[in-house]
């Protein structure tokens, strides 16, 4: 069992930047690849980064890359998400996810993901 607990999500102008962090708790974070996934009102939630058990290998999707930087600190079974040049189109709630696919990929697939946390609230104003 994982429970997962976002935080760092605010209200921030369009420009600025953002760090949400994750708390992992029940289990060690270093046993699952992890992911952060983001839902718009009336829009299919979609993956925005991932990145492996140890931290070595990530993911992002081309509509995030250069903007979106995920990392890890096992020691203390947090994984972070740095946004900077935040734009409107960023508006979400995010969500951090632990995935039990196993340490030998990253999974980038919601249905690949076994463990949610409750979500965090970014709104980018312009």
């Amino acid at each position: 069992q994982v429970q997962l607990v976002e935080s760092g999500g605010g209200l921030v102008q369009a420009g600025g930047s953002l760090r949400l962090s994750c708390a992992a708790s029940g289990r060690t974070a270093s046993n699952y690849p992890m992911g952060w996934f983001r839902q718009a009102p009336g829009k299919e939630r979609e993956s925005v980064a991932a990145i492996s058990c140890g931290g070595g290998r990530t993911y992002y999707p081309d509509s995030v890359k250069g903007r979106f930087t995920i990392s890890r600190d096992n020691a203390k079974n947090t994984v972070y998400l740095q946004i900077h040049s935040l734009q409107p189109e960023d508006t979400a709630v995010y969500y951090c996810a632990a995935s039990k696919v196993g340490c030998a990929r990253i999974p980038t697939r919601d249905n690949e993901y076994d463990y949610w946390g409750q979500g965090t609230q970014v709104t980018v104003s312009s």
